[in-house]
């Protein structure tokens, strides 16, 4: 029997306007940067978590301004919150994924096979011994959660513009890990909110849609980009010098 968590997330001021929110009870496995970015016309959540408990409840006070949720692609440890926003964006590659609610993640390692388990552990996920180390609330089912449909009320693309009025964004295309993967980039302040395409752990180029080839293409695009602040979708954030180190190892190893 899992214990009853105090509190679901936690919340961290890492600049000013940028909040991060994190499920510290759940495996890095599955454990989604949730940001926040604060805007003068309006704000952004990129990505939303596992949806195991209301992020929007957790989190009122930042919630409370026009707000747009953006995922970064539509693997359910990034968009289970995505259904509590009425706006709604993502990829339009990955758009049919989050209308019918994203594909199911096992929560409990029961569901998982004995050779994917031994897949994640030789990447540097040992899952085995459990993803959740709480539960949310009374009654909570792991093996029971299911995503909820969240159809998207924007289709993202290349070369798109996310204007918070203040500071805007460009959507950077960064398929591999998954066919519709995106980045959101600052180029005025050279910060980079990466999604899944690049973090400072293990990188999964071998799941369903997932492509090596694209992988391959973005590693390279990404160790050219100008960047001083890489903020991933899992993982702590890291800087330039970092992120030419995650490339290369990549790309050496798909070499």
């Amino acid at each position: 029997m899992l214990p009853i968590a105090d509190r679901w997330f936690e919340r961290r001021t890492v600049s000013p306007g940028l909040t991060l929110l994190t499920e510290p009870h759940v495996d890095p496995f599955l454990r989604c940067n949730i940001w926040h970015v604060r805007g003068r016309d309006r704000d952004l959540v990129i990505d939303t978590g596992l949806g195991v408990t209301s992020l929007r409840e957790a989190a009122r006070d930042l919630f409370e301004r026009p707000i747009a949720a953006v995922a970064t692609h539509t693997h359910m440890d990034h968009t289970g919150g995505m259904h509590e926003f009425d706006e709604r964006w993502v990829h339009g590659l990955e758009a049919g994924v989050l209308a019918r609610g994203s594909d199911p993640i096992p929560l409990d390692v029961r569901d998982y096979d004995a050779e994917t388990l031994a897949m994640f552990a030789a990447v540097g996920y040992a899952i085995a011994g459990g993803i959740l180390t709480a539960i949310p609330h009374d009654g909570y089912d792991p093996r029971a959660h299911e995503p909820v449909p969240a159809p998207p009320t924007r289709c993202l693309a290349e070369g798109d513009i996310v204007d918070l009025g203040d500071r805007s964004f460009e959507v950077l295309h960064l398929p591999g890990h998954s066919p519709g993967s995106i980045g959101l980039w600052d180029a005025r302040e050279r910060v980079l909110f990466s999604g899944d395409a690049i973090y400072d752990g293990p990188l999964l180029d071998e799941l369903p849609g997932s492509n090596i080839d694209n992988y391959v293409a973005t590693m390279k695009r990404l160790r050219d980009l100008p960047v001083d602040v890489v903020h991933g979708g899992h993982e702590p954030s890291f800087g330039r010098a970092r992120l030419v180190e995650l490339c290369d190892a990549y790309l050496a190893r798909r070499a």
